[in-house]
């Protein structure tokens, strides 16, 4: 739940911002007739994010035996799309909202419909990421009213932290937010990644389903509240075969040291709250 209610808050905030930086910018330009249009591009990409949700949970109900390959390549998908995320947001955090503003600039062009594109294009890829690997965790996981819960709350917690942000109630370091979140879901997304490689094994896709690399099972039942806890968070398998163990290592180990390395490269800005630009 944990780790769900991270996915909520992080992805939440950025949409979240995102918004408030459109609303704000339309605000400052006196285009107050943008704002109807902005609401359109959000409603349209919350439709979206639900849209996919759906398919996810209910279009794979009754696959039979194709349902652990699919949620297998699924997996790997999501663990594709968060990576690019955090590798995003290590580039683009600092500059948000004045990248956000000249797109502003550019949509405004002829009827200035442009504005209902950009606000569907830049919440829906959050809200389709979101539900993607919201997905991925209910499968791991098994619980998804414990998964709905914690996504709703993290979900919650980023909306109001927003809304505290765009009245200037609160002020954070935006860019410190998304590294230390980048770096907890690079151990998340793993974890996401080991369990669709064991999804695939057992489908048949790839091989060595049999061969073991350890089985704590008896030290560290999933029905203990630490088993829980470090199956929630981490997705940790108390047995788990040599491909997974391979795999989760060489994506932390591999994403880990890029994600390090980006933010050695990432330029020096001047630490403000990204919606504070947009007033």
């Amino acid at each position: 739940m944990l780790a769900i209610s991270l996915i909520g808050l992080r992805e939440g905030l950025e949409a979240a911002l995102i918004v408030s930086i459109l609303l704000g910018y339309a605000t400052k330009l006196g285009r107050a007739d943008l704002k109807p249009r902005i609401w359109a591009g959000i409603g349209l990409a919350v439709a979206l994010a639900v849209a996919v949700g759906a398919v996810l949970t209910f279009g794979t109900v009754e696959l039979g035996d194709a349902e652990e390959a699919i949620a297998g390549t699924l997996s790997v998908v999501a663990v594709g799309f968060v990576t690019w995320m955090i590798f995003w947001m290590v580039r683009n955090s600092a500059a948000l909202s004045s990248s956000l503003r000249s797109d502003v600039d550019r949509s405004l062009g002829g009827a200035g419909w442009g504005i209902v594109l950009l606000a569907f294009l830049s919440v829906g890829r959050e809200g389709v990421e979101t539900s993607l690997f919201l997905w991925t965790a209910v499968q791991s996981t098994g619980q998804s009213v414990v998964a709905l819960i914690g996504a709703l709350l993290g979900i919650g917690a980023a909306v109001a932290l927003a809304a505290l942000i765009s009245r200037g109630l609160v002020r954070i370091d935006v860019s410190r937010f998304f590294t230390w979140t980048g770096a907890l879901l690079v151990v998340v997304a793993a974890g996401v990644l080991s369990y669709g490689v064991r999804d695939l094994q057992e489908a048949g896709v790839l091989p060595g389903i049999g061969r073991i690399a350890y089985d704590v099972s008896a030290a560290v039942p999933l029905d203990s509240w630490y088993g829980t806890l470090l199956k929630g968070v981490f997705n940790f398998s108390p047995a788990a075969t040599w491909l997974e163990v391979a795999v989760w290592v060489a994506y932390v180990a591999i994403v880990g040291t890029c994600f390090v390395l980006a933010l050695r490269r990432r330029p020096v800005r001047r630490p403000v709250a990204a919606v504070a630009a947009a007033h």
